[in-house]
């Protein structure tokens, strides 16, 4: 226990000194807040139309101007960070569950099902992932479980592969030869023994996961087969702003920004993962 204390003490440790994990973990923090006190930050109804107000640049009573319906820019970005961020975490959690799954049994057992479960994995990085998905969501009908299940069953490639290198380190360790030499059922080396000493890779990739799980989904709402309006989201804004460009730069350059931001957050905070719960790359 006090080694494990230990071990935990220095990737803390080492993260904080890694600024740009810091202002990585910050700026995640921030979007997470503002999401989920939505209701209470949004200082209008995000889908309030005000005909009178249509593309009213920033001002006092619109931080962030209005859209092409009169609605209030900061309101609707707002409230389509919960979209983003519900997309980002389930799309993720079930690409990681599909992932730790494939990648434990084809690690473990290796032989035959190794080979077959990695042939698979070989042919869906064969096809560009954003095809896949669009090819898939045009064949369904658009809304945000849909998306959520879609980006989530076509990106588990990458957690089955680490799962599958760390078992294949792992069961080679002496705790666990030592636990099949005691006759442990092979369910509990998997969960017990090796699972909880292989998932930092894991958590890294999952956590990168996200910022690319949001910006495939302000994609597909850009492109018109993500979230349907009314509902607002980051993606649905910068078509709104497409379509005003020459008249209203607000609506394309702030939504823009809150993608660039919540993405660059993600991925810094998942870099400083990586080198935090790493060894061999602290300083």
């Amino acid at each position: 226990m006090l080694k494990n204390d230990s071990l935990f003490a220095a990737a803390v440790h080492h993260f904080l000194k890694n600024r740009l994990a810091v202002a990585g973990s910050l700026l995640v923090s921030v979007v997470f807040v503002v999401a989920l006190f939505a209701p209470l930050i949004a200082p209008y109804d995000p889908s309030a139309i005000d005909i009178p107000g249509i593309l009213t640049g920033p001002s006092t009573a619109h931080p962030l101007g209005t859209d092409e319906l009169g609605r209030d820019v900061l309101s609707r970005m707002i409230w389509g960070s919960r979209i983003s961020l519900l997309v980002g975490f389930v799309a993720v959690g079930l690409a990681t569950l599909i992932g730790i799954a494939l990648g434990a049994i084809a690690g473990y057992y290796g032989g035959m099902v190794d080979t077959m479960i990695m042939r698979v994995v070989d042919i869906m990085l064969s096809i560009p992932t954003i095809f896949l998905i669009l090819a898939v969501i045009t064949i369904l009908e658009p809304s945000i479980w849909n998306i959520m299940i879609v980006i989530g069953l076509t990106t588990w490639m990458e957690p089955t592969r680490l799962v599958r290198a760390e078992f294949i380190t792992m069961k080679e360790r002496e705790f666990v030869i030592a636990a099949q030499a005691l006759g442990a059922r092979d369910n509990r080396i998997i969960f017990r023994h090796i699972l909880p000493n292989g998932l930092s890779p894991v958590f890294v990739s999952a956590t990168m996961g996200i910022g690319a799980a949001i910006l495939i989904e302000s994609g597909l709402s850009f492109l018109g087969l993500g979230v349907q309006p009314p509902t607002p989201s980051w993606g649905s804004l910068l078509t709104s702003g497409k379509d005003n460009i020459e008249i209203a730069w607000w609506l394309s350059v702030f939504p823009g920004l809150a993608i660039l931001v919540t993405v660059l957050g993600y991925n810094l905070l998942g870099e400083g993962l990586r080198d935090a719960l790493d060894p061999r790359l602290r300083g």
